[in-house]
């Protein structure tokens, strides 16, 4: 699971960009040709304990556009427009339009695009570009000059020297600063659970896609029982315990690149309800610091899932790097093509490659650990290519298929790869030559010792065991079941 913060104003659009526009009831149940002939991703669904403090809306139905705009833009009532339009004119007071439309404060949004300094320096260069070519020099110089005019008008007096200046420019320049209106939490499955869902039978894939929008679920239900508090008081000097998240959930079924990636974003909203009512804020630094145990109750939960559901089996690579975290695996799912499928990692690393060979050029030295992880932002930004056309999952199954049978060798080898995969040997496997496995193409992921073995996130065996059993043995709701805090989706 990743997270990052999501802003007020249009700061979650990204969401809602490819969603089809399924024919739903209002209740927001999709035909199964629907599913598969629409095109674009499936309409988010509303989530969460805290829905439940959201009147007119509950948890499972579906999210609109406007309903996202309301809640995520500017931090209002997902149904302000809506519970606006019923005020008969007699009621348009301002107590009346407040209880219709606030959830707590709303948020201060800020257009980055107005700043009047930017603008200022912008039409300055342009007038001079008419007339004459501006090297950098004086383009600095027309920086400054705007700068002093606008310190004289905001102090009444130029700048006292240049480190005022340079202060002052320093001010002006910075983007005003957004409100966040809610967090992105990702969950994504090991390329093995995405490789093995784009080519099974459609009934097989629709188990997966269950499996992991109820570990989804899971996670969420650890997030909301360990890491989901407000702060209230002078300086929020006091935490405070809350009903539980409000989020909407959408689920994606492939990358930038169009390869399969089938994965979740739950948009928590940056709005939480106290047991006294109150509509405050979400304490971020908890729910960073849960990160890491979150993401692991999903790839436990997931594993768990899968294996009961379909009788896979799980076990580490040992063909990555050692002194990274293991990564867990479908046994029987092909690393060629789980390779052929990671076009996007693949050309993040590649380019994180090439910017760290420039850095020590121009540096002398390698880059430090907080270095590198910056170049690799750096990375991902300038790799990220633009959205493909929507496509049905039936154009997308049709095209990994192909893609499958191209990587592996023929139609057979992949049916013969499922196989292996839904049908593991009850022996461990101990190398990843085929040793155990059936037919010799088809080859298993090693089974270390329990001693050496660590999970996705690098908790030790017995910690993981201990913590797993413990998630396990809670009683776990059925996978067809709906409820109000934890919906179907």
């Amino acid at each position: 699971m990743s997270i990052h913060k999501l802003t007020a104003g249009s700061g979650y659009d990204y969401l809602t960009r490819q969603v089809a526009a399924f024919d739903a009831t209002s209740k927001g149940h999709v035909g199964l040709a629907s599913y598969y002939t629409e095109r674009g991703e499936s309409p988010g669904i509303w989530v969460g304990s805290g829905m439940v403090g959201i009147d007119g809306l509950q948890a499972g139905d579906p999210v609109t556009a406007q309903q996202m705009w309301a809640l995520f833009g500017v931090g209002m009532h997902p149904l302000a427009t809506q519970r606006l339009e019923q005020l008969s004119d007699d009621q348009l007071g301002d107590e009346n339009i407040r209880a219709a439309t606030r959830l707590g404060a709303p948020f201060k949004v800020c257009n980055a695009a107005s700043n009047r300094f930017q603008v200022a320096v912008a039409s300055r260069f342009a007038d001079l570009a008419r007339s004459t070519n501006l090297p950098a020099a004086n383009q600095r110089d027309v920086r400054a000059d705007v700068a002093r005019e606008f310190f004289q008008a905001e102090h009444g007096r130029p700048p006292a020297d240049e480190r005022e200046l340079a202060g002052a420019i320093a001010k002006l320049s910075r983007p005003p600063v957004q409100a966040v209106a809610g967090y992105d939490l990702t969950f994504s499955p090991v390329k093995s659970v995405s490789a093995l869902w784009a080519v099974a039978e459609p009934q097989i894939s629709a188990v997966i896609e269950r499996a992991h929008r109820t570990a989804v679920r899971d996670a969420l239900g650890f997030i909301e029982t360990h890491a989901l508090y407000a702060r209230e008081g002078s300086q929020g000097v006091r935490q405070v315990n809350v009903q539980g998240l409000v989020g909407a959930a959408f689920t994606h079924r492939d990358s930038r690149a169009g390869d399969p990636d089938l994965h979740t974003h739950v948009a928590v909203a940056n709005k939480v309800q106290t047991h006294q009512g109150r509509w405050l804020s979400i304490d971020g630094r908890v729910l960073f610091k849960a990160v890491v145990a979150a993401s692991e109750t999903y790839n436990t939960a997931l594993e768990h899932h899968l294996r009961n559901l379909l009788g896979v089996r799980f076990a580490e690579r040992s063909d990555l790097d050692p002194r990274k975290p293991a990564v867990r695996e479908i046994v029987g799912v092909e690393p060629e093509l789980m390779a052929h499928w990671s076009t996007r990692r693949h050309d993040i690393k590649a380019r994180s490659a090439e910017l760290s060979v420039k850095f020590q050029r121009d540096h002398g030295r390698p880059p430090t650990p907080v270095e590198a992880l910056r170049l690799a932002q750096q990375a991902t930004l300038e790799t990220r290519a633009a959205k493909h056309e929507p496509r049905t999952l039936t154009e997308q199954r049709a095209t990994w298929h192909a893609q499958a049978a191209e990587t592996l060798g023929g139609h057979e080898a992949i049916q013969a790869m499922i196989n292996t995969a839904l049908h593991p040997t009850p022996a461990p496997w101990t190398s990843i030559d085929g040793a155990g496995c059936p037919g010799r193409r088809h080859k298993c992921w090693p089974q270390s010792s329990a001693a050496g073995r660590r999970g996705k996130t690098g908790m030790s065996a017995p910690k993981r065991t201990a913590r797993s059993a413990a998630l396990m043995s809670k009683p776990t709701r059925s996978m067809d079941s709906s409820t109000r805090s934890s919906p179907r989706f």
